[in-house]
């Protein structure tokens, strides 16, 4: 089972209002070197797997993202977008273990890193296959 963790300092960047969940642009990279929750603060402190066969630097851009609230007077917020997949064309696509969500319109700081997915063992997609992350319920994140 994947398990979602969030980097610490998103929390203040969230409460310092410099990452806007409701109108940022979101993207998601593949690592296959462990991201610390503790010390990982923007995308450049990110060992991302090289870009070719399909993967391309930077990762993959989410689509329709939003951030509202699961029903009325709840007070459970939710971020979600649509599931999304990379395809493997002309070769494999390098091992990764990690998905890793951030923000890529704050520049200061420059790309905050959100949450990443741990999929608990490395994984390789093939060439001609694909590999989608199914963002299901509750979405990327919810907070209480």
């Amino acid at each position: 089972m994947a398990i979602f963790t969030f980097f610490h300092e998103f929390k203040r960047f969230m409460g310092e209002a410099a990452v806007d969940l409701t109108n940022h642009t979101f993207k998601a990279m593949l690592t296959n070197v462990a991201p610390d929750a503790l010390n990982d603060v923007v995308k450049a402190d990110i060992t991302e797997i090289p870009a070719g066969n399909g993967y391309i630097a930077g990762g993959m851009t989410l689509t329709s993202v939003t951030w509202s609230e699961t029903g009325p007077d709840l007070g459970v917020w939710r971020f979600d977008a649509n599931d999304f997949t990379w395809n493997a064309v002309g070769g494999d696509i390098a091992p990764f273990r990690y998905v890793v969500f951030y923000d890529d319109t704050t520049a200061t700081p420059a790309k905050p890193l959100i949450g990443f997915i741990d999929y608990t063992t490395s994984l390789i997609v093939s060439n001609g296959n694909g590999f989608t992350v199914d963002i299901g319920i509750p979405g990327i994140f919810e907070l209480q």
